[in-house]
C-alpha cells in the first residue's frame, strides 16, 4: 500500500478512525523535517485555510520542497485563489461539463468535486479533468444551468465545514482515492519506491502480456518497488507515484504521449521519454538520423504526391517497400510489385501524411530486434516472418494479427555486428528503453527501425534474463530516482547468468 499521509490543523478535522491512513497535525509536520527517512509519502493537505502564509500554504510548501507528492500543490492553492488566474483552464473544463450532460448528466448549477468523484454524481469526465488541473482534495463549482454550462466560480472547500452527507461524501471519495488496485495479501515492509505501469486493457496486442507485468511487479516488489497499474482515464492520479513506465502502444497523438510529458513535468524519470516518441515514431526522421550517423539502412527515398514513382521504382528495384512515416507492428507497411500498385498504394497513404517512404524490398527469413536500454544491449531476438507473408506480422481481414516464431539468444552469441549496430542507434536517441529492429544477409548489417516501445514479454524478450530482465528495467529507474533524491545508488543487481536460448520457435 502506498505511504498516504493526511494532514490536519486540528484532530477533529479527520479522525483517525475514520481513514486507515496515518492523520498527522500541520504543526507537527512542519517542525519535524526529517521523520521521513525512506520512501516519500503522499499527502493530503486537508488544512482549514490554503490562503498565501498560512499553516495549510506552508504545509504544501514545504511538502514540495522535501520532495513529498503533495494534494493541494501551492500552484492549485495560488490559482484557485483568484478567477484570472484559472481562467485558462475553464474552457477545457466547460466542454468536459457539456459533455457529461450529453452523456446523461443531470445539469447542475452548484457541485462539490471530491479528488475524482462529484455530488451530485455524473460528472466523471469534469471531475477527472477538474483533479488534473488542481489537485485539491475539495472543490466547489458553481455554473450557469442549461446544457450548456459556463463556470462561474471554482472555490477549494476546507474538509471540516462539510456535514452530513456532504462528509459522508468527502470520506467515500478519500477513500477511493486512496485505494490500490495491486496490493499485498498480506504485511510487508513498506516499498521505497512506486512505479506507475501505464497499459491499455483495450489494447490487444500491448507491449507487454498482462502475465509478464505481473511477473515485473513480482521482481520488482522483492527491490523495494512497488508496481501499480495506470489506465488511460487516469491522468489525474500519475503525482501520485514516482516513475512511469509506459506499456501501451505509443503514439503523439494518444494519450500515451499526455502521460509521459505530465510525468516530464512532475520530474519523473519515464520510459518512454516524450523526445524519443517524437523521434522514433516518425521514420522520415530515423533515415535522416541514420543517413547523418552513416549507419547501413536499406535504400530509402523520402516520396510526396510530385515524386516520378517510376523513377523512384527504377532507383529502388521491384518490388519497394512502401511506408507512412508512423505506425507500429507493421502498420502501414505496403509491398507494390508494379507501377500501378504502387500508385494506389501512395494515393492512399497520401490521405494521411504529406510524406511517404519508398523503401528496397530486403527479404530475410527474419528481422533482428536487439533491445537496447540506458546505451547497454538488453536482449536479442530472431523474429520469424509470418507464415506465407513478408513481414514478422500479417494483419488479418478480420482485424486480428498472426505473428512468426521468436528465438531468443543471449546478447553474448548474437552476431558482434548486429549487436554493436543496435547499440549505436539507440544512443543516437536517449538513454531509454529502444527496440532496434535489424536485417543480416551477405552483405551485411542493414538497420530497419528502431522503436522507443518495443514489446518485452517473459517467454520471449526474457527468455534467457528471466527475471533479471525485469531487475535491469527497475534498476534504470532506481538509479533516476536516487539521484533525484540526492542519494547515494549501490549499483545495479548483480546479473545473474544467461539461461539456454529457446528450444524452438515460439509465436509472439
Amino acid at each position: 500500500m502506498s505511504d498516504w499521509l493526511i494532514l490536519v490543523e486540528y484532530p477533529a478535522d479527520l479522525a483517525q478512525h475514520e481513514t486507515p491512513h496515518k492523520v498527522m497535525r500541520i504543526r507537527d509536520y512542519l517542525t519535524t523535517p526529517t521523520l521521513f527517512t525512506g520512501r516519500r509519502p503522499n499527502i493530503i493537505n486537508l488544512a482549514r485555510s490554503y490562503s498565501y502564509q498560512s499553516e495549510g500554504y506552508y504545509a504544501s510548501l514545504l511538502a514540495e520542497a522535501r520532495r513529498h507528492r503533495v494534494a493541494p500543490t501551492v500552484q492549485a492553492m495560488v490559482e484557485l485563489s483568484r478567477k484570472s488566474l484559472y481562467a485558462h483552464a475553464v474552457p477545457e473544463l466547460e466542454a468536459a461539463l457539456q459533455r457529461d450532460i450529453e452523456n446523461g448528466a443531470a445539469p447542475a448549477e452548484k457541485m462539490l468535486v471530491a479528488f475524482t468523484s462529484t455530488q451530485p454524481r455524473g460528472y466523471d469526465r469534469f471531475a477527472k479533468l477538474l483533479y488534473d488541473w488542481f489537485r485539491a482534495p475539495v472543490i466547489e463549482v458553481e455554473a450557469s444551468g442549461g446544457v450548456k454550462p459556463k463556470i462561474q466560480t471554482l472555490r477549494i472547500v476546507a474538509p471540516h465545514k462539510l456535514k452530513g452527507d456532504e462528509r459522508r461524501f468527502f470520506l467515500s471519495a478519500l477513500d477511493q482515492h486512496t485505494s490500490r488496485r495491486w496490493t499485498a495479501p498480506k504485511a510487508k515492509a513498506a516499498a521505497k519506491w512506486s512505479l506507475a505501469v501505464l497499459i491499455d486493457p483495450k489494447e490487444e496486442e500491448g507491449p507487454s502480456s498482462p502475465a509478464s507485468i505481473k511477473r515485473l511487479a513480482a521482481v520488482a516488489d522483492k527491490m523495494g518497488v512497488e508496481v501499480e497499474p495506470l489506465y488511460p482515464n487516469e491522468l489525474a492520479s500519475l503525482a501520485e507515484f514516482d516513475a512511469l513506465f509506459i506499456r501501451a502502444t505509443t503514439a503523439i497523438d494518444n494519450f500515451t504521449y499526455r502521460f509521459a510529458r505530465r510525468a516530464e513535468q512532475e520530474g519523473m524519470p519515464v520510459i518512454d521519454d516524450t523526445e524519443s516518441m517524437i523521434r522514433c515514431t516518425n521514420k522520415v526522421y530515423l533515415k535522416e538520423l541514420l543517413d547523418n550517423a552513416k549507419i547501413p539502412a536499406p535504400k530509402t527515398e523520402i516520396v510526396d504526391e510530385k515524386t516520378d514513382f517510376a523513377e523512384v521504382m527504377r532507383r529502388l528495384g521491384s518490388p519497394v517497400v512502401l511506408k507512412a512515416p508512423d505506425g507500429s507492428f507493421s502498420r502501414s507497411v505496403h509491398k507494390a510489385a508494379t507501377l500501378e500498385e504502387f500508385e494506389a498504394t501512395a494515393k492512399k497513404l497520401f490521405d494521411d501524411t504529406a510524406l511517404i517512404l519508398a523503401q528496397e524490398y530486403m527479404p530475410t527469413q527474419f528481422d533482428w530486434r536487439v533491445g537496447v536500454l540506458d546505451g547497454e544491449p538488453l536482449f536479442a531476438c530472431r523474429y520469424k516472418m509470418a507464415r506465407g507473408h513478408w513481414q514478422i506480422a500479417k494483419h488479418q481481414p478480420d482485424g486480428g494479427m498472426t505473428f512468426g516464431g521468436t528465438d531468443t539468444i543471449a546478447v553474448d552469441e548474437a552476431p558482434r555486428l548486429v549487436i554493436d549496430t543496435a547499440v549505436k542507434c539507440a544512443r543516437l536517441i536517449g538513454d531509454g528503453l529502444y527496440g532496434i529492429d535489424l536485417k543480416e544477409n551477405e552483405n551485411g548489417v542493414y538497420v530497419i527501425e528502431i522503436n522507443d516501445n518495443p514489446n518485452l514479454d517473459h517467454d520471449y524478450e526474457g527468455a534467457v534474463l528471466k527475471d533479471e530482465l525485469w531487475r535491469r528495467i527497475i534498476n534504470w529507474f532506481a538509479v533516476r530516482l536516487e539521484k533525484r533524491m540526492g542519494g547515494a545508488h549501490a549499483g545495479p543487481v548483480a546479473v545473474q547468468q544467461p539461461q539456454p536460448p529457446l528450444a524452438k520457435a515460439s509465436s509472439g
